[in-house]
C-alpha cells in the first residue's frame, strides 16, 4: 500500500511539473553581443524571481536581433546601435513597430596586446589605422611590427557605432580580420602581439590593454561624463510598447537591481 502511495505521489509530482512547464511563458531575447552579458545576468536573476517565465538569451549581433524582431522570431532585440531607417521601413511593411529602450551606456574600448608599448591614440590615428593609411606600429612611436587590424563583422552594432564615432563612416581596410563577437576580438588581440581591436567596456580584461583615445581613458566615469569620445547607449527593442513578460523583464533591467548587474558586468548604469 505504501509503495502504491509513493508511486502515486511521484506520478502527481511529475504531472504538476509537466503542467507548470506547459503554462510557462517563454521570452526570446536576441542580438548584440555587447548587450548579451547584461541580458544574461538579468535573465538569471529575473527567472529566479519569476519561475513562470523562461527566458532564452541569444547573441548574433545587433542586425541579427533587429531582423529577428521584424520577422517575429524574438520578443526583444538587443542592439548596441540605433535602428536604421531601412530597418524601420522593413518593419513597417511587416506590421512591426520597433520601440527602443535605453538599458545602459557603454564605451567602445580600443585594445592592443599587453606587449605593445603604445599607450594612447588620437581619433585621427585610429582612423588612419583602420582605413589603411598607417600599417606599422613604428609610425605611432611603437616598436617595429605590422599592425594587425581586428574588426567586428558588418552585422555588429559595435561595428556600426565604431564606424560612426571613430571613422566618420569611412570604409574599414580590406585586410582587417573580422570577428563575430566582442569576445572573439578580445581573444584574438590577447593572442596576437601586433593586433588592435575594439570591444565594449565589459570585455576589457588583463589579457588585453585598453589605450587612451584623445588622451581619455575608456572607463565608466568618462563615459558617464561624456568625456570619452567613443561612448554610446545600449538598447533593447520590442514590437510596440513592451507588454506582458517583455515589459516585466525590461522593467527589471531598468530597476536598481538590473542596473547594478549592468555595472557589475562592466557597463555604465543609468541610475
Amino acid at each position: 500500500m505504501k509503495e502504491k502511495v509513493k508511486i502515486l505521489l511521484i506520478a502527481l509530482t511529475a504531472l504538476c511539473v509537466v503542467s507548470f512547464a506547459a503554462f510557462a511563458e517563454t521570452l526570446v531575447v536576441k542580438g548584440s553581443t555587447t548587450v548579451l552579458p547584461i541580458a544574461q545576468a538579468c535573465a538569471e536573476e529575473f527567472m529566479d524571481d519569476n519561475p513562470q517565465i523562461n527566458i532564452s538569451v541569444q547573441g548574433g549581433g545587433s542586425g541579427v536581433g533587429i531582423a529577428s524582431l521584424i520577422d517575429g522570431a524574438c520578443d526583444i532585440a538587443n542592439a548596441s546601435r540605433p535602428i536604421k531607417d531601412k530597418e524601420i521601413d522593413k518593419a513597417v511593411t511587416r506590421g512591426v513597430s520597433p520601440k527602443a529602450y535605453v538599458v545602459a551606456m557603454d564605451g567602445i574600448a580600443v585594445i592592443v596586446n599587453p606587449s605593445n608599448s603604445v599607450r594612447g591614440l588620437s581619433r585621427k590615428d585610429l582612423k588612419a589605422i583602420y582605413t589603411g593609411k598607417i600599417s606599422q606600429w613604428s609610425q605611432l612611436g611603437g616598436n617595429n611590427g605590422k599592425i594587425i587590424v581586428i574588426s567586428r563583422d558588418s552585422a555588429s552594432g559595435t561595428f556600426e557605432a565604431f564606424g560612426n564615432l571613430a571613422l566618420n563612416k569611412a570604409k574599414v581596410r580590406a585586410d582587417a580580420l573580422q570577428q563575430a563577437s566582442n569576445q572573439a576580438v578580445a581573444t584574438t588581440v590577447a593572442k596576437t602581439p601586433g593586433a588592435i581591436g575594439y570591444v565594449g567596456l565589459g570585455y576589457i580584461s588583463p589579457g588585453v590593454k585598453a589605450v587612451t583615445i584623445d588622451g581619455v581613458d575608456a572607463s565608466k566615469e568618462t563615459v558617464l561624463s561624456n568625456q570619452y569620445p567613443l561612448s554610446r547607449p545600449l538598447f533593447m527593442y520590442t514590437n510596440g510598447k513592451a507588454a506582458g513578460a517583455a515589459e516585466k523583464f525590461i522593467d527589471f533591467v531598468l530597476s536598481s537591481e538590473g542596473q547594478y548587474l549592468a555595472e557589475d558586468n562592466g557597463y555604465v548604469g543609468l541610475q
